[in-house]
């Protein structure tokens, strides 16, 4: 399955006390779906799902559904290492109306290959939404393998993977063994054109949030062939995806928000909002290029 070229992995907005400000979300949402997201993710590490109940999360999926009104595919974080709660989590995201489930490697148990393998399969079979695997070994410490993402993508409503893990030979041989239709997205905003070239379908993204429409005209004028062109943008481009996380994420692009006008508050511990140097290196990529972005 397709969801487009850019999916934005969406922060979740919070009001001064820490608690998920709904009227913020729906005009990020808005905001989002003007400026070039094709899809969305729901609570998922950008979304600070690891301090969201459960509770927040499906009052959340539900509101974003309602507020979205089939404009885009809405894909619900419902993975996480423990594979009762993910299947429960997804059977109730599935009843809510979400279109798809994003899929985290079950962090910090570190489980081998078969283990994976059958976590994933668990979840997929108590659904019938298309599921989207994600893969980042630097958050969960383990790495889904090309084997394993293969013997997952035989799995029917298995149809794409989010790719996190840096490695254009692994994301290759993952293109090549899949079966069509099976999507590979870059998890790394920077890598967007090199997956392209390999044959991915887009990127699940944060920058989007900014600059969602300019990385749209990247990505379209490299599918029309214009490289140089798409080149061109990527280089432009790439200045202000570094600085979205120059903290750890969701800090940066939380910032960037707020300075261009989109109110969606501050982080929840253990995440931090930005120092003084760091806010001052988010400002500059804002205003380093106006054609990328005006405040």
């Amino acid at each position: 399955m397709n969801f487009g070229q850019i999916v934005t992995a969406m922060v979740t907005p919070f009001n001064e006390h820490g608690e998920i400000d709904f009227p913020a979300t729906r005009n990020l949402i808005n905001h989002l779906l003007a400026n070039g997201t094709d899809a969305l993710v729901v609570a998922g590490t950008t979304g600070e799902s690891p301090t969201l109940t459960t509770e927040e999360k499906i009052t959340l999926f539900k509101f974003t559904v309602d507020v979205v009104a089939g404009r885009v595919p809405v894909i619900a974080g419902t993975g996480s290492n423990n594979t009762r709660e993910s299947v429960e989590l997804t059977i109730q995201a599935e009843n809510i109306g979400v279109d798809a489930v994003m899929l985290v490697a079950a962090y910090y148990n570190n489980p081998c290959q078969e283990g994976l393998y059958q976590h994933f399969k668990t979840i997929a079979e108590a659904t019938s939404l298309p599921v989207m695997l994600y893969n980042i070994p630097g958050r969960s410490v383990v790495n889904i393998t090309v084997d394993t993402i293969v013997r997952l993508s035989a799995i029917p409503n298995i149809v794409a993977l989010k790719e996190a893990n840096g490695n254009l030979d692994a994301m290759s041989e993952v293109i090549d063994r899949t079966p069509v239709g099976f999507s590979l997205y870059s998890g790394d905003d920077a890598l967007t054109i090199p997956v392209l070239s390999i044959g991915g379908v887009g990127v699940v993204s944060v920058s989007s949030h900014i600059i969602g429409n300019e990385m749209q005209s990247m990505i379209r004028n490299f599918k029309l062939g214009d490289i140089q062109q798409a080149a061109k943008e990527h280089r432009r481009l790439l200045p202000m995806m570094k600085a979205l996380f120059v903290a750890p994420n969701p800090s940066g692009v939380k910032a960037a928000l707020n300075l261009t006008g989109v109110s969606v508050g501050g982080v929840r511990l253990p995440m931090i909002p930005l120092n003084d140097e760091q806010l001052l290196i988010v400002q500059k990529a804002l205003t380093v290029n106006e054609e990328v972005i005006i405040y």
